[in-house]
């Protein structure tokens, strides 16, 4: 099994833990309860697990895909988004603590800004998560020079949002550029909302760098 290594701290601090109280229950002799320790242990590496993927080559120009596993939760338009600055279509990923945690850029694409917002942490199912939870908007830049987004909310147990990118880098479709750590939500925005082609449906499960989530029609010259 694949680790990531956004979770090397976590996985050091539960291997000691679990070191230190299996040999704590050997010297009392109570060799059976041992597989307690030994089952949390586990529980920690799945949850930083982080399976190799085929991302697809040859996609088309406009293609996103999931920049996360999980369920979609939520497509909707709303009027006006500071990275889209007008209107926009969110589709939004729900993402429990058994589903792989890493995210993924959803296409090629340059990182414009990064803006952390310090936040509640409401379950990540609750309405309420997405408007006032612990979030991190990534702001990016298509190659036809059009913005989109990538945000990464916090949820009940996440309290640690990891995006290791900085304004200026250029990512390719699929690549891995961070994670929430224990259950969280990841949304992609998009401009203009009647250019946009959705592939997924609420209550859809889909995985990250690879599972398509919408198409956004090339700008015409007309319109660039």
């Amino acid at each position: 099994m694949l680790l990531t290594p956004y979770g090397i701290k976590e996985w050091l601090i539960a291997s000691i833990i679990a070191a230190a109280i299996s040999v704590g229950l050997a010297l009392l002799g109570w060799w059976w309860a041992i597989i307690v320790p030994a089952l949390v242990w586990l529980a920690v590496l799945a949850f930083f697990r982080d399976p190799w993927r085929r991302v697809p080559d040859n996609t088309p120009d406009g293609l996103f895909i999931s920049p996360a596993d999980g369920c979609v939760s939520s497509v909707e338009t709303v009027e006006h988004h500071q990275v889209t600055d007008g209107p926009a279509i969110v589709i939004r990923i729900f993402l429990s603590v058994l589903n792989v945690h890493v995210n993924r850029s959803p296409s090629k694409l340059e990182v414009l800004d990064i803006n952390y917002s310090p936040g509640k942490f409401h379950d990540a199912r609750s309405e309420k998560c997405p408007i006032e939870n612990e979030s991190n908007l990534i702001t990016l830049r298509t190659s036809s020079g059009e913005t989109v987004g990538v945000r990464q909310i916090a949820g009940k147990l996440a309290r640690r949002i990891v995006c290791k990118i900085s304004p200026g880098d250029k990512l390719e479709l699929g690549q891995k550029f961070g994670m929430i750590k224990f259950g969280s939500s990841t949304e992609l925005i998009l401009p203009r909302p009647d250019d946009v082609k959705v592939h997924v449906s609420v209550g859809q499960k889909v995985r990250g760098g690879l599972s398509p989530l919408a198409m956004l029609k090339p700008l015409s010259q007309e319109d660039s």
